[in-house]
């Protein structure tokens, strides 16, 4: 463990923003966390993960405590099911694999998510009809102040629509080091009916598919559809797609009649934040070195050498404009730092 200074952390999100920061160290261990929460010279921390879920807006004048805690390990297990541990540092699409090569199922459809596994949680990452919370079992987490592990289970995350209590009551207050899912060990429940998913198979001329033909079926979505971050920066949807009430829906309908929605409850739907920023005339818009991906309007890129305050003002407004046309806020996903 050394801590280092004046580092660029390019590499460390995935929108390729190159903002700085002041001293940089990469923990391992619970133990080395522990060490570097207790050092009383750098009294701000930044925690970072896989970088997936942020913008940065500007140099960060702080410690970045970078999470690299590796480890999977099978918990328990019984005829039907297996608890598989992994640790904060883990990349999330390949401890996906990992699962899916012992077919283990229940998160096949979370493949290529960027990111790490420590993030998965705060959000409550998800894709094609599934939710990190289907399989959650519990995650440990160190508490800022007392700097001890602590355990919370599902009902303790309070999870929902690309939240949970890491990003609410908790927020700032804990560090996630592992998390545990509760997977199925045969007679996996496919879900396939979600997006493209299903004429994916088919044109994969599959008819009985495995967690295996799932996840491939997922990955080649994934990447006709969206940008990979290593090739353009971007940092995933950016936005949530938003809630409004049945009544506001059907009042957008008589301008909008093509705008679809999914049922939320008895008197709410959800409406595609893309397809309003689509419609807003945004998708494939370019403005020099960053601009809305040409495929998928939820996506904003970094085509090179962007600011995070640029694509931060672009963001601004869409939401701007989101709002004059359809009178709908919608909120970024992303954290803003």
């Amino acid at each position: 463990m050394q801590i280092t200074h004046n580092i660029s952390l390019k590499p460390h999100n995935t929108f390729g923003i190159d903002a700085k920061a002041k001293h940089f160290v990469s923990v391992t261990t619970i133990d080395e966390l522990k060490k570097v929460l207790e050092l009383t010279e750098y009294p701000e921390k930044l925690i970072l993960g896989g970088g997936s879920n942020m913008l940065l807006t500007k140099d960060q004048d702080l410690l970045v405590v970078h999470i690299n805690i590796k480890g999977i390990s099978v918990v328990s297990e019984d005829n039907d099911t297996v608890l598989v541990k992994a640790n904060a540092g883990e990349n999330w699409h390949e401890f996906v694999l990992w699962c899916i090569n012992k077919d283990f199922g229940g998160i096949e459809n979370l493949s290529l998510i960027p990111g790490n596994v420590g993030s998965a949680p705060i959000q409550n990452i998800g894709a094609y009809g599934v939710e990190l919370k289907d399989t959650f079992f519990s995650c440990e987490a160190m508490s800022l102040e007392t700097k001890k592990i602590e355990t919370f289970t599902k009902e303790d995350c309070h999870f929902d629509y690309r939240n949970s209590i890491f990003k609410q009551q908790a927020k700032g207050k804990y560090i996630i080091t592992s998390v545990t899912f509760k997977l199925s060990k045969h007679n996996h429940q496919l879900h396939i009916n979600y997006g493209t998913i299903l004429s994916q198979l088919e044109a994969m001329n599959i008819s009985n598919p495995t967690i295996q033909d799932i996840s491939k079926a997922v990955i080649d979505i994934r990447r006709q559809k969206l940008p990979n971050p290593k090739e353009i920066g971007n940092s995933g949807s950016f936005f949530k797609n938003p809630v409004i009430t049945k009544s506001h829906y059907q009042a957008l309908l008589e301008n909008f009649n093509d705008m679809p929605s999914y049922a939320v409850s008895d008197d709410e739907v959800k409406v595609p934040a893309g397809w309003l920023i689509e419609k807003a005339g945004f998708k494939g818009k370019r403005f020099g070195d960053y601009g809305v991906h040409k495929h998928q309007a939820l996506v904003l890129v970094n085509y090179g050498n962007a600011k995070g305050e640029d694509i931060l003002k672009l963001a601004e407004l869409i939401q701007k404009t989101i709002k004059r046309l359809f009178d709908i806020s919608i909120e970024a996903e992303v954290n803003i730092l």
